[in-house]
């Protein structure tokens, strides 16, 4: 046995199937001829130092796990194993700068080999060479199929394809065809339009009651803010496509209006909603998180009892001596009264809101269509003259095309013949006054109160020396 043990050396397979749509041998089948070419060449493989990743990318070792475990174990004392066996050199990397970089570690630091079992090199300057030449072409290869990849997905996005999984309310069925309506489904994301558009709940709200109702994501899980925030902003559900800066028609039926689908993205733009701001649906009042202390900058925190009044949470913890505590029937008061006085005619400032999304209006939706068709009428050409269609589809195609052309012209044109936006100030005391009608009605909840405040007012702050409040109201900017 110890003779045996002294003719044979130690050794390690490296199996790796990559993502690509290329002929390749499975994991099993790689570790098969590895272990048969170790049993030849007198190589013992333990099972620790068999590393297998499966559907992995060998452009960049750091996103392969088991490559960095088989590194890591090989640069430990005593050196573990001296060859690491490989079906191709493509399988220890596709690239060449790391391929050249981790064999010249594993041989001048810890005397470790890779050999390709299927690729068998001379030895000598000469094999070194072809060694370099095989690297440089797998490189080229894993480049140049990533090219073919892009370039399938932007033929196919400018065709109309589809390059995700379908949204809550859809499935696909394969083949290229549309996606299909699930209608429990599209009922879940129907409802939530209907809380963000016409009952102007807030979207973590939402997702809370979506998920004590027991319905999941499309992956299985729990609804969050950023789930109800994509499904709203998702143009997906008004029959929009669009990937990578291409956008285009989708051939599947939509369930969401597009009035509510831009009454959804008008919401989104006005409401203005500070990094560090509470969700109004975890607030203990509709002005809780609104009202600052002049002294410190720290919210006013709300207190029930007796007697319910804010204060500032610094004063409470020994921060400073002003104790910035406010009634809240006063501070109710104080906010109706002022709102009051804008509606009279007291002059105010606006402070404008920079937003990342720019609403989408129904002039900048038409045009945007408009751009889509010029898209479609160039696809439909060129499908002409390359042979794809014949001479009748063309025809047919380009008269369809003319039509809905002929269609989105006139209503653009009427949209610019529309009259003007009213003056910035005239506009924002119509929500003033709206907002006023909604805190002064003793039906209506805490959690709608604080949306339709925060539409207006950014913040409020309470001088308690002073015995002032100063109110900053904001506009969210229009774009141009």
């Amino acid at each position: 046995m110890a003779e045996l043990q002294d003719n044979y050396t130690d050794g390690a397979l490296y199996i790796r199937v990559s993502t690509d749509k290329q002929e390749e041998l499975s994991p099993d089948a790689q570790k098969r001829l590895l272990l048969d070419y170790a049993r030849k060449h007198k190589i013992l493989v333990k099972e620790e130092h068999i590393f297998i990743e499966n559907g992995i990318s060998g452009r960049n070792a750091r996103k392969r796990p088991e490559f960095l475990r088989m590194i890591s174990m090989a640069k430990s004392k005593p050196v573990p194993f001296q060859t690491i066996l490989v079906w191709k050199f493509s399988r220890f990397a596709r690239n060449q700068e790391e391929s050249i970089v981790y064999k010249s570690m594993l041989k001048k630091q810890c005397g470790i080999e890779v050999v390709s079992t299927s690729e068998p090199l001379i030895e000598g300057p000469f094999g070194s060479l072809i060694e370099r030449i095989i690297e440089w072409m797998d490189e080229y290869y894993s480049i140049n199929l990533s090219g073919e990849t892009s370039r399938g997905m932007t033929e196919k996005a400018l065709r109309g394809g589809y390059q995700s999984s379908p949204p809550l309310g859809y499935k696909a069925v394969g083949g290229g065809a549309p996606f299909l309506i699930i209608p429990e489904e599209a009922r879940v994301v129907s409802y939530i339009f209907e809380q963000y558009c016409h009952y102007h709940r807030e979207p973590t709200a939402i997702a809370r009651q979506i998920n004590d109702m027991g319905i999941h994501t499309k992956r299985g899980g729990q609804f969050e803010r950023r789930n109800i925030m994509y499904i709203l902003q998702n143009k997906f559900y008004i029959g929009e496509l669009e990937w990578n800066g291409i956008s285009s028609r989708g051939q599947h039926e939509t369930f969401i209006s597009p009035e509510m689908f831009q009454e959804a993205q008008r919401r989104i733009t006005n409401t203005y909603s500070p990094k560090k701001r509470r969700s109004v649906s975890t607030c203990r009042h509709w002005l809780s998180g609104l009202v600052k202390c002049s002294i410190c900058g720290a919210s006013l925190s709300y207190n029930t009892g007796k007697y319910p009044y804010f204060v500032c949470h610094r004063y409470a913890k020994g921060f400073h001596k002003g104790s910035s505590a406010i009634g809240e029937k006063r501070l109710i008061r104080s906010v109706e009264e002022y709102l009051n006085k804008l509606l009279k005619g007291q002059d105010f400032t606006l402070s404008y809101i920079e937003r990342d999304a720019p609403e989408i209006t129904a002039q900048g939706q038409c045009k945007k269509e408009l751009e889509s068709l010029a898209i479609r009428e160039k696809r439909i050409k060129m499908a002409y003259e390359t042979g794809v269609d014949t001479l009748e589809e063309y025809k047919e195609n380009k008269e369809r095309l003319l039509q809905e052309r002929e269609r989105l012209e006139k209503q653009f044109a009427q949209l610019q013949e529309a009259p003007a936006a009213p003056d910035a100030k005239e506009g924002f005391l119509k929500k003033v006054q709206t907002v006023y009608d909604i805190i002064e009605n003793p039906e209506i909840g805490n959690e709608t109160k604080g949306v339709f405040i925060r539409s207006v007012i950014e913040e409020i702050i309470y001088d308690k020396e002073q015995d002032t409040l100063t109110f900053h109201l904001y506009s969210p900017r229009n774009p141009a």
